[in-house]
């Protein structure tokens, strides 16, 4: 009775007043996800992909276990976010469509690719490798992850760049056309060996990789 009339005495034409909830900001959110990313990386890094866990991830970063959820559905879903992160959006851009006008191919590959290579153990992305080496077989989601955003469009885009090496007299045959994951083999070496093989006596893997464009492109000379 007493909140009809208080309802009977409000003045007529006035609205209740209407509570409205601020939702969360994009900046706020992608800061969120950037400090799990973060956080993730740290702990991949720090345990191996079968030590870490959500709950460690959600502790580093500072934020509860289910939050991490509302981002990613699961551990695989935060190393993709890893290798997006780590790998795919700060590689350099080997497309063939960036070469400048007049520029070689190998010219071009030591513009962008060689830079690359040879700070390769000086980010993250050698060890995001040795991750993938060390536990792949025991978690195949890892090497499809890494072969789907990593491996596979470099691979490609070495091969359009050998085509156009072969079209212009730079390369006098087809083998890297055929067998373009050969460009990147001293990578692979150098990591396994600097990470498994040998630890006390690492290996140069960016003077390995200028090594391969030498025997690739030399070819040419004989």
């Amino acid at each position: 009775m007493q909140k009809a009339a208080q309802q009977e005495t409000r003045p007529a034409g006035r609205r209740a007043p209407v509570v409205r909830r601020r939702g969360t900001s994009p900046e706020k959110t992608a800061q969120t996800r950037q400090t799990i990313v973060d956080a993730a990386l740290a702990e991949f890094l720090e345990k191996g992909f079968a030590d870490a866990t959500i709950e460690s991830v959600a502790k580093r970063a500072g934020v509860a276990k289910g939050l991490i959820y509302r981002y990613f559905e699961a551990k695989e879903a935060l190393f993709s976010a890893v290798v997006q992160q780590e790998i795919v959006h700060a590689h350099i851009d080997v497309d063939d469509s960036k070469k400048a006008a007049g520029e070689g191919v190998e010219a071009f590959l030591r513009r962008t690719l060689v830079p690359s290579i040879h700070n390769i153990e000086k980010k993250s992305r050698a060890d995001i490798a040795s991750v993938v080496i060390a536990e792949g077989a025991r978690f195949p989601a890892l090497v499809e992850i890494y072969r789907r955003d990593v491996i596979d469009p470099l691979v490609q885009k070495i091969k359009r760049l050998a085509l156009s090496a072969k079209k212009s007299g730079e390369l006098v045959d087809d083998r890297l056309v055929k067998n373009p994951h050969f460009l990147l083999a001293p990578i692979w070496a150098g990591i396994v060996i600097n990470k498994f093989l040998d630890k006390s006596n690492p290996v140069d893997i960016g003077e390995m990789f200028e090594t391969q464009l030498d025997m690739i492109f030399s070819s040419n000379e004989r």
